[in-house]
């Protein structure tokens, strides 16, 4: 409202030509009003919120707004669509393919077209030994709370068992308030599980070497997946100065099932003191992982038994000599 006079003005604001089941709110500087006052030169910002009710046709509807005295607004809301009091809920990805240990994420919208607020529970027609959570806004949820003729972000997690064989799940999962529900299926495909193993042919994780030594051992590295693994890679975590090689390095292709045969080379650091040490062998896909502990004895080798001998022979009779030498004075 503009007051383009030199004096202040007062006026009051009425609303007509509005069905009477339409309901509307006028404020000004947040509070509601029904009259104004504008000073000379100046002009007031006035907010109109006209709610649209549930039940109402599709058409164009004209009403005024009026400052009593000086002037009329006339106004139009266009109704594009019927209501309905149906909920919907949809997705624009309802199927997701993974392996069996991924997590299926789907986002979806659900709208209520009703004209009342709805508190709408969440559940899921799931498979035995599945979970699906819901989130809305990052939180957890069980229920989700929408307002009339809105929409509602939910993100919809689905977990399958870990042992589960590959192929086409569904997984309906309904929105329900009172009478009123909406369903929405969801489809995981599961290629499968990823899964290996690394261990030795005998199952036993312990050996002996010599200190300076190497030692080769016979490793297994098998698919216990229901998947195909693809991209193994050998690798080694040891003491200081140690080092472990594998023939071969990396395994290209492993089915589900199968295993091949992997030879590790364990060089020990040559002043590696006679103990057990621990060494951890790694076999690791994009897909899977899997470790070995192996206890290693490490003992001396004769020669440098013979050596510490010598030595403290030597000491021996180098104190003797002093002794006989020196021990009279």
């Amino acid at each position: 409202m503009i007051n383009k006079t030199g004096a202040t003005r007062t006026s009051r604001v009425t609303i007509s030509g509005l069905p009477e089941e339409w309901h509307y709110e006028l404020k000004s500087g947040g509070y509601d009003i029904e009259e104004i006052s504008v000073l000379p030169g100046e002009k007031k910002t006035l907010s109109l919120t006209v709610n649209v009710p549930f039940k109402i046709d599709k058409g164009t509807y004209n009403f005024n707004v009026t400052a009593q005295g000086y002037s009329t607004l006339p106004l139009a809301v266009t109704v594009s669509r019927k209501g309905s009091s149906q909920a919907q809920f949809s997705s624009k990805q309802t199927n997701i393919q993974g392996a069996a240990n991924s997590t299926f994420t789907y986002n979806a919208e659900l709208r209520n077209g009703s004209g009342e607020n709805e508190v709408y529970a969440l559940r899921a027609m799931k498979p035995r030994g599945w979970n699906v959570r819901y989130k809305v806004g990052g939180k957890q949820v069980s229920s989700v709370n929408v307002e009339p003729n809105q929409t509602q972000r939910i993100t919809i997690e689905v977990y399958p068992p870990a042992e589960i064989k590959a192929g086409t799940y569904k997984i309906p999962v309904i929105a329900g308030s009172g009478s009123i529900s909406a369903r929405l299926e969801l489809e995981s495909v599961i290629t499968g599980t990823y899964d290996i193993s690394l261990t030795t042919p005998t199952g036993r994780l312990s050996t002996k070497v010599t200190s300076g030594g190497k030692k080769k051992i016979k490793l297994l590295v098998k698919n216990t997946g229901s998947a195909a693994v693809d991209n193994i890679e050998l690798k080694a975590k040891t003491p200081v100065n140690w080092e472990v090689t594998f023939e071969p390095e990396k395994i290209n292709h492993l089915e589900s099932g199968k295993s091949e045969e992997v030879h590790a080379t364990i060089a020990v650091d040559n002043k590696a003191l006679a103990g057990d040490y621990m060494a951890d062998l790694q076999a690791t896909s994009p897909e899977a992982k899997s470790e070995a502990s192996f206890r290693i004895s490490v003992k001396t080798s004769v020669l440098t038994g013979w050596a510490g001998i010598l030595i403290i022979l030597i000491a021996i009779g180098s104190v003797y000599i002093l002794i006989r030498k020196y021990g009279r004075r």
